[in-house]
């Protein structure tokens, strides 16, 4: 075993024993001590309540403590809370119920949606027009046969910008390119099917761009039209437009308007005819064409002024009589009738030009329009302060424009018609 050192000497002067005298400072002593050492904040808390005694503060309720606002980093609301840091919650019980409300109102809407914007257009029609709401009028089928009587008469009502139709059997017809239905294409001759379909296709073409085209039908450039014909029949119709005469006439194969005189009441152009082929022996195909075409129009800026005379000097203006009905002045309509046949020649036997219309015999009658006018414009007759001098009374007989069940003759003079 080790060797212990020596105890320590007593002192010689015999003191009393010295009370740390034989302790051990190990850590069996520090767990045992009873006194600990005040901490650093403590010992400031001590020292300033020696110079400054804290005072007592009477207990306050909650509801008495001045709510505090903590602020939130980024831009985000500020949370209301109390005294305690607790957040107060906001009364929303408003809002619940409306939510559900509108979620609901939203929900049939969507649901009704078609049914939801007739009711709107039949409201607008009615504020507009400033008569009951009327149930829209069912669109009649294209034609595929000749009908075998006029249509009926409609309503007495008077045409406006809002209803260019009203009182017109053209409201239940259709409209635009659409309207017009190519029959189907069989074999014919030298010609098979698919040559047959290419070339009613051809024609359907030309009468569109001819008769439906809203620039050309204003009275911009037919080039559209005019580059679908033959050599000699494009000539012909583009000499026409820029000079026309009794002799040239470019309004036997165009329907437009002189901007100046006639506007558009409406982009719709409505339409009702058909389509038929057959064969033309060893010349080829015949395609007949029988359409007529209804335009709603209303007076242009130059309507009422009198067409310059041989020497180019302009005649006084004459105020147009706008009759003011429902919502807007009142409309004229024109009818335009066009029976008109293409040729299609066996390329074998004749010299023609590929992708060419070639116009064969036809007959156009012009409804509610001015005769016997050289202007190369259709031109409705719009009421005028006084009778205008630029053309004859009518002499012709009277016919129906809608009438489509009879074969369309030719007559002399300016007729009349029974209805527009």
């Amino acid at each position: 075993m080790p060797i212990a050192e020596d105890p320590s000497p007593r002192p010689a002067d015999d003191s009393p024993d010295d009370p740390f005298d034989g302790l051990v400072l190990d850590e069996e002593f520090v767990r045992g001590a009873s006194v600990k050492e005040a901490s650093g904040r403590a010992r400031m808390l001590g020292a300033k309540w020696k110079r400054q005694p804290p005072q007592d503060v009477p207990w306050r309720a909650e509801a008495d403590r001045t709510p505090q606002i903590r602020r939130r980093r980024f831009g985000r609301r500020a949370t209301r809370v109390d005294s305690w840091g607790r957040s107060k919650r906001r009364s929303r019980t408003w809002q619940a119920p409306l939510f559900i409300a509108l979620a609901a109102a939203v929900t049939l809407a969507a649901l009704n949606v078609d049914r939801l914007r007739e009711w709107y257009q039949n409201r607008q029609d009615s504020s507009a027009a400033g008569t009951p709401n009327r149930a829209p009028l069912p669109t009649l089928p294209p034609e595929t046969a000749a009908p075998t009587a006029a249509p009926p008469a409609a309503d007495p009502d008077t045409p406006t910008v809002d209803r260019p139709w009203a009182g017109s059997p053209a409201e239940q017809w259709p409209a635009g390119p659409d309207a017009l239905v190519l029959p189907q294409a069989t074999a014919v001759g030298v010609f098979g099917a698919d040559e047959v379909a290419a070339q009613l296709a051809l024609v359907k073409q030309f009468m569109v761009a001819a008769n439906l085209d809203p620039a050309q039908v204003r009275g911009g450039s037919p080039d559209a039209a005019v580059s679908l014909l033959d050599r000699e029949s494009g000539s012909w119709l583009a000499a026409s437009v820029a000079h026309p005469d009794a002799e040239h006439d470019p309004t036997t194969y165009l329907s437009r308007f002189d901007p100046l005189r006639t506007v558009l009441a409406t982009d719709q152009i409505k339409v009702q005819g058909r389509f038929s082929f057959e064969s033309d022996g060893e010349q080829g195909v015949v395609v007949h064409t029988d359409v007529t075409y209804v335009y709603a129009l209303r007076p242009g800026p130059d309507a009422g002024k009198k067409r310059p005379d041989a020497t180019g000097a302009a005649g006084s203006a004459k105020p147009v009589a706008w009759s003011e009905g429902g919502a807007g002045p009142e409309v004229q309509r024109e009818i335009i009738r066009r029976v008109l046949d293409f040729r299609f020649y066996n390329p074998a036997r004749f010299k023609v030009q590929p992708g060419k219309l070639r116009p064969g015999k036809g007959n156009s009658d012009f409804g509610n329009n001015i005769c016997d006018l050289t202007s190369g414009f259709l031109e409705p007759p719009f009421d005028l302060s006084a009778p205008s001098s630029e053309s004859p009374g009518p002499t012709g007989p009277e016919s129906d424009p809608y009438d489509r069940s009879k074969p369309l003759e030719r007559h002399e003079g300016c007729g009349t018609v029974s209805r527009t």
